[in-house]
């Protein structure tokens, strides 16, 4: 048996998003982090989106829905 470690992967809209170093075991400071990047993933849901060679990737995916 083998035990590999994964890193975390954020994507949003299908890019990358960076993670910093002193945020990558926060994921509620991670979440406000990118937030000031695209302030859209405040309203987006987050998908585990699976394994993609050594990461485990999670996606910020848009809120879809109609106003008022």
């Amino acid at each position: 048996m083998q035990i590999n470690h994964l890193t975390r992967a954020y994507r949003y809209d299908g890019m990358d998003l960076p993670v910093p170093p002193h945020l990558a075991n926060d994921p509620t400071a991670l979440r406000a982090y990118h937030a000031t990047l695209y302030p859209a993933i405040l309203n987006a849901e987050t998908v585990d989106a699976g394994v993609s060679g050594a990461a485990h990737v999670i996606e910020y995916r848009r809120a879809v829905g109609t106003k008022g």
